[in-house]
């Protein structure tokens, strides 16, 4: 019998520190790190320049990349898995959190290549969320922050419909660490 391979899925809010913990969980597993930004912004850009916006939430982008980005960051996740390599994937994940239907789809994929996935969910207060933001002070996020009550609605930071493990963005990553591998600690 094959044995499972780690494919840990880091989902949360945008800058609740998914980038910064994956490299952590990354280099404490020897996985890949697959991050949906960094696999598809080239291809992204040129799609964003084409429809005329760089906000990633725009739905004119959304509606013609979500799934084609999406799609790059689980091939290459498959592909690693079938290598044996553990895979730590980055990305909102904010359709297959919400959806049990299509978390099943992906958690599913996953095991057919031979993973375990388990989706890891950064919890932060909309409060904390917006300050981030602000702090953050990128321009994909000047639509965001616009009209932080709208935008950081309890659909956005409440937590997954389906299986996690819930990490609190505000630890530090040592903690959070702990909170993905107690016995490991």
């Amino acid at each position: 019998m094959e044995s499972r391979v780690p494919a840990l899925l880091i989902s949360g809010p945008p800058a609740s520190g998914k980038s910064t913990l994956a490299g952590a969980v990354a280099a404490r597993l020897r996985a890949a790190l697959l991050d949906l930004d960094v696999l598809t912004e080239a291809l992204t850009a040129v799609v964003a320049e084409l429809v005329g916006t760089d906000d990633l939430d725009d739905p004119a982008l959304a509606a013609r990349t979500r799934g084609a980005r999406y799609e790059a960051l689980l091939a290459t996740a498959v592909h690693n898995l079938r290598a044996g390599t553990p895979v730590v994937l980055v990305a909102p994940f904010t359709a297959e959190r919400a959806d049990p239907a299509a978390w099943r789809v992906v958690r599913n994929r996953l095991r057919d290549a031979g993973g375990t996935p388990v989706l890891v969910w950064l919890r932060l207060p909309a409060d904390e969320l917006v300050r981030r933001l602000q702090a953050r002070g990128a321009a994909r996020d000047r639509e965001k922050l616009a009209d932080p009550a709208a935008f950081a609605t309890a659909e956005l930071v409440g937590p997954p419909v389906v299986e996690h493990v819930a990490v609190d963005a505000t630890a530090g990553v040592a903690q959070q660490l702990d909170d993905i591998f107690p016995s490991q600690s």
